[in-house]
């Protein structure tokens, strides 16, 4: 019996299809590298703010500003409803900022004018989603902020809400109560006036609010709970604190206009806010910083203003000034909040031609304040701005914040209700148009659930971020340089090929990162300097190992193929268990961490590619089917 065997493929040797897809990764990754050679240009993007549309007679008026105070742009153009207008420096940017917001935001704030760095990649390329590199706060230049979330403050709201809860629900069940008030260390202290009652209001609460630890008291003849959140519950709301102040402070930023901003949990109770390319730190800390809330209060009509001021202040009740120096009586009870807020903007009063801020509320906050207004015709409403600030001392010359807080109200205006009114409305007071429009912006966000604190501020300046690129890519060019030439004294024409392999290996790693839009930063370049090193790693194990299969006398083609394969293990172990450690940290790590793990993933899976399927092409067609008796290594 006699059986064909297929026709065995000689040594060394690739089929056709394998070449051609490391050709084709090849033309790829040069066609997503290439946009990174044409560098960027300093320009102004423009959004509309809440529906406004920018047109082409929008950049016409634009182009006849700039052109009148003698500013020559590069281009401008409409992409994805923004305006991008470029220019040839720094200066002109600044220059045309000016002109932009004082043609298009002269009574309100229509559109969003922020300056940015715009690729200079050709349309061409930009057509086939050829995009460069982002680079980070240390390369492109920007504002750093530290922020600390003040958590006594997120716990003492959660502490006010449940108050409020916990009165709704005992009323429900008719269990009357004598006071329930916040309690010291961020606790509840409920006082009844029968240890009947007491023991009621014990079990009900103890099987409907399993977040809490409940303790009974007997004090001066007093019959008391003391409620505490358990530590689950106090990490819950820690973690809910944080993580809604970075979803606002986002919003924040969004609104800022600012590109690629990075907004980030750090440690327990802090934020990291990475704003790329904005030098104009003082605007970008009171928008972030603001932690001003809204709150809707009905004015008591039964309390005596003269009363008041004398110190009679009914116990239900708050004396508060408006804007206008007005003394007014307010119910201490919020009846809304700015939390139901979906939109407001800036406008202008038709009647008066004073700045105002027009607002929308949700569906549920529209019928809280139908009601709100219907059983409350021919009263006043009290539109108040709450925002918590900390308290610093001075110790040792040096300003210091203190555990405390204090709080101010800012009465912004007490209208009378002439009649019921839902989800649309507007807030008056003696506004300027930069308040209205801050304020505005502020309760689109959202508001932050606790105040934040800044801890740290720092501006890294566009010269400083250039430094930081050259020095880094020098670092990159000399480490690579001095590894090119050792590789080809060392290793003669297997040296030259590894070189190939290195180079392409870089040239990967950029593609990959300008395809899935990575930050690129100096601890990134680090990464990248570390992977060149491991790819020279590599093809030193393969090299060596050809050289052992030599000196045992096997002949140079079966040297070059036992060479790759009992190498190919070795690599594999060392390159996966990095590729662990990377994986990990950019699991758990932040910032700088991010950056390093991000270019050391990418060049692991690049440097196997190069190292293993790179060098080997090039040596096939070198050596491969030949009759070869001596190599050049």
């Amino acid at each position: 019996m006699f059986f064909n065997h297929p026709q065995q493929r000689p040594i060394n040797t690739y089929p056709l299809w394998r070449y051609l897809l490391i050709l084709a990764v090849i033309v790829i990754a040069l066609l997503y590298a290439t946009p990174n050679l044409f560098g960027e240009d300093p320009a102004l993007q423009i959004s509309g703010n809440k529906g406004t549309e920018i047109t082409e007679a929008t950049l016409a008026e634009l182009d006849t500003a700039l052109q009148e105070a003698n500013i020559e742009p590069l281009a401008m153009d409409l992409e994805d409803g923004q305006a991008v207008i470029r220019f040839a420096d720094t200066n002109s940017q600044l220059l045309g900022q000016s002109v932009a917001n004082r043609v298009l935001n002269q009574d309100r704030q229509n559109y969003v004018v922020a300056q940015n760095l715009a690729p200079a990649t050709p349309d061409w390329l930009s057509g086939l989603g050829g995009k460069p590199m982002k680079l980070g706060l240390d390369l492109r230049g920007g504002v750093h902020f530290l922020m600390e979330v003040d958590m006594n403050e997120a716990i003492g709201t959660q502490v006010n809400s449940y108050i409020d809860d916990f009165k709704a629900r005992l009323r429900e069940e008719r269990i009357s109560y004598a006071a329930i008030t916040p309690d010291s260390d961020n606790g509840i202290q409920a006082r009844f006036r029968t240890d009947e009652l007491r023991d009621q209001a014990l079990d009900y609460l103890v099987s409907n609010f399993r977040e809490f630890q409940f303790r009974d008291l007997d004090s001066g003849g007093q019959y008391l709970i003391r409620v505490r959140f358990t530590e689950p519950k106090l990490q819950e709301i820690r973690d809910y604190a944080v993580q809604q102040n970075i979803a606002t402070l986002r919003n924040r930023v969004n609104e800022l206009g600012v590109a690629e901003p990075l907004i980030q949990r750090q440690g327990a109770e802090y934020i990291v806010v990475d704003l790329p390319g904005v030098q104009d730190s003082t605007t970008a800390k009171e928008i972030l910083g603001a932690t001003a809330t809204l709150e809707f209060r009905i004015v008591n009509p039964n309390a005596n203003v003269q009363d008041a001021l004398r110190g009679r202040v009914p116990s239900n009740s708050v004396l508060m000034e408006s804007r206008e120096g007005e003394p007014l009586v307010v119910y201490k009870r919020v009846a809304l909040t700015g939390e139901h807020v979906t939109d407001a903007y800036s406008d202008i009063d038709q009647q008066t031609s004073m700045p105002i801020v027009s607002v929308r509320l949700d569906g549920q906050g529209g019928s809280k304040m139908n009601r709100l207004t219907g059983d409350n015709v021919g009263n006043r409403m009290a539109m108040i701005l709450k925002e918590t600030k900390a308290v610093y001392k001075v110790e040792d010359g040096e300003r210091v914040r203190t555990d405390k807080t204090r709080t101010e109200w800012d009465l912004v205006s007490a209208p009378n209700i002439q009649g019921q009114f839902g989800s649309r409305f507007q807030i008056s007071g003696n506004f300027t148009s930069k308040e209205t429009r801050d304020l505005s912006l502020i309760l689109r966000s959202g508001s932050l659930i606790a105040p934040v604190y800044f801890v740290e501020e720092r501006t890294v300046g566009p010269s400083l971020g250039q430094e930081n690129i050259d020095q880094g890519f020098k670092s990159v060019i000399i480490g690579f340089a001095l590894v090119l030439v050792f590789m080809a004294v060392y290793y003669r024409v297997f040296g030259l090929i590894a070189n190939m392999a290195l180079t392409l290996n870089l040239v990967l790693v950029v593609a990959l990162m300008s395809i899935i839009g990575a930050t690129l930063t100096l601890p990134g370049i680090a990464g990248i300097v570390l992977t060149v090193g491991m790819a020279v790693d590599a093809n030193v194990l393969i090299f060596e190992r050809i050289r052992e299969e030599l000196r045992d006398g096997v002949r140079p083609a079966q040297a070059i193929h036992n060479g790759y394969d009992r190498a190919l293990s070795t690599i594999a172990d060392a390159n996966i268990t990095t590729l662990v450690a990377a994986v990990i940290l950019f699991a758990i790590g932040t910032g700088p961490v991010k950056g390093f793990a991000v270019t050391l993933m990418l060049g692991i899976l690049t440097s196997m590619f190069t190292a293993i399927l790179g060098t080997r092409s090039v040596v096939n067609l070198i050596y491969g089917g030949k009759s070869v008796k001596k190599l050049a290594i």
